[in-house]
């Protein structure tokens, strides 16, 4: 399958009817059922949310719920873990480039979209994760740091599922995304909340509105912010599921990343054993 054979996909339509029917409100009777019908229809645990079903008055909050305290505590590490997921691919960025998938790179400037930020995290290191629909979809913080700027690229929104990884050519630098800068003690680092079909809408915490705001414009958009956060806090949130690119400069503590496909959950060590 290629993308000549995938283009026809009416992916902005469906997903901007799946973003209006997850903003709908439910009646109230019905959220805790239909909540639960969804969550063992994809496998998502109920047992670690944080607040009351009929508490979420729309799918889209219910997508985007909190969890309850303790339920992924924080690693005594200088990395951690921005968010729950599968682990799609990892490793160096060599020549500006990343891996998507076996026989397939694609450009770290085209990613991030910011000249300056690219050629700082040249030679760094990488980590792809993929949210399903069943997991926790907010991101966090991977380290301590502050938060420079949320730089919002329009694009297209294929699926990002692990077949559509494997076949449509630079996959991730052509969907719409939002790239948040930090500052951390290595270098600047980027974590790119990746769009999908169906997850148009993506939740930027110290902006205070989702990405609806920015789609008028045909630009790339660079908001400055500045906020101080510590490893573990939050950036925003993904409504249903999409993807995660974690991107290092040169001088970050090495990545301990296992297996492709191999659950990980936010919080957790990230930095190899004995880093600093």
């Amino acid at each position: 399958m290629t993308v000549g054979t995938l283009r026809w996909a009416p992916t902005s339509v469906y997903s901007s009817v799946v973003g209006a029917t997850a903003r709908r409100t439910i009646p109230r009777p019905l959220r805790a059922p239909l909540y639960r019908a969804f969550a063992a229809a994809v496998g998502a645990r109920l047992d670690e949310v944080g607040a009351p079903l009929p508490s979420f008055a729309s799918f889209g909050e219910f997508f985007a719920r909190p969890l309850s305290p303790g339920v992924r505590p924080l690693a005594s590490s200088p990395l951690v873990w921005p968010s729950d997921g599968a682990v799609g691919a990892a490793g160096a960025v060599d020549d500006a480039t990343l891996i998507q998938a076996k026989g397939k790179t694609y450009d770290l400037a085209a990613l991030v979209a910011e000249p300056r930020l690219a050629a700082a995290l040249d030679g760094g290191q990488f980590v792809t994760v993929y949210l399903s629909p069943r997991d926790y979809h907010r991101v966090h913080a991977p380290c301590a740091g502050s938060v420079v700027a949320y730089h919002y690229v329009p694009g297209e929104r294929w699926p990002v599922s692990p077949l559509f990884v494997d076949r449509v050519d630079r996959l991730f630098a052509r969907n719409e995304r939002v790239v948040i800068e930090l500052a951390s003690p290595w270098g600047p680092v980027a974590v790119v909340m990746v769009a999908a079909t169906g997850v148009g809408n993506v939740w930027l915490s110290h902006v205070g509105h989702d990405t609806r705001t920015w789609r008028r414009t045909a630009e790339v958009v660079h908001h400055p912010v500045t906020a101080t956060v510590a490893a573990g806090d939050e950036l925003g949130a993904f409504l249903l599921g999409s993807t995660v690119v974690l991107v290092l400069p040169p001088g970050a503590p090495t990545l301990a990343v296992p297996e492709l496909g191999a659950t990980v959950r936010c919080g957790a060590a990230l930095a190899a054993t004995g880093a600093a």
